[in-house]
């Protein structure tokens, strides 16, 4: 009896053991999960006449009012958007983090399908941006194409590719 009684211990031990595993194992797959369903972030920098991210550099453009953005871009825009990153991602929700870095007048943001896309993809925009100031913006992307700018900065349209 004293062996059975080991035995019976032993499995009873291992059976304790594999609940807690168990248990562990599916807390995990609950936080996983729970990552998974947050929005990924993605941060963008407004300066003067545009956004930094794409076009990898801060121009430094020295800009009062929404009209000389209109002036800089015409003499500049063609050029930056041929050398502008275009942003690559996945279907999902996004949250797309932008802030008014430096510019002294009131921004926004509007990001929106591309071409016929501008009709059935989803689209975000609101203002508000005002120097120093970061605003959220969250929108479930499906695939095609879109663009994003800013308005009242007179921004060139920035391209993202949501494949997959």
């Amino acid at each position: 009896m004293r062996v059975s009684g080991r035995l019976l211990g032993a499995a009873a031990g291992a059976v304790v053991l594999a609940a807690i595993n168990a248990g562990f194992a599916a807390g995990a797959a609950r936080a996983a999960d729970k990552m998974a369903d947050k929005p990924k972030v993605i941060t963008l920098t407004q300066t003067g006449c545009q956004f930094i991210e794409p076009e990898g550099v801060d121009h430094q453009y020295k800009t009062a009012k929404k009209a000389d953005c209109d002036k800089i871009n015409a003499r500049t825009e063609d050029a930056r958007l041929a050398k502008a990153k275009v942003l690559k991602l996945k279907p999902g929700t996004y949250v797309f983090r932008v802030k008014n870095e430096n510019v002294p007048y009131m921004l926004g943001f509007y990001l929106r399908g591309q071409g016929l896309g501008r009709l059935t993809l989803p689209k975000t925009s609101g203002g508000g941006l005002h120097k120093g100031v970061s605003q959220d913006y969250e929108i479930t992307l499906k695939p095609g194409k879109y663009i994003y700018s800013c308005p009242l900065n007179t921004t060139p349209d920035y391209e993202i590719h949501v494949e997959g």
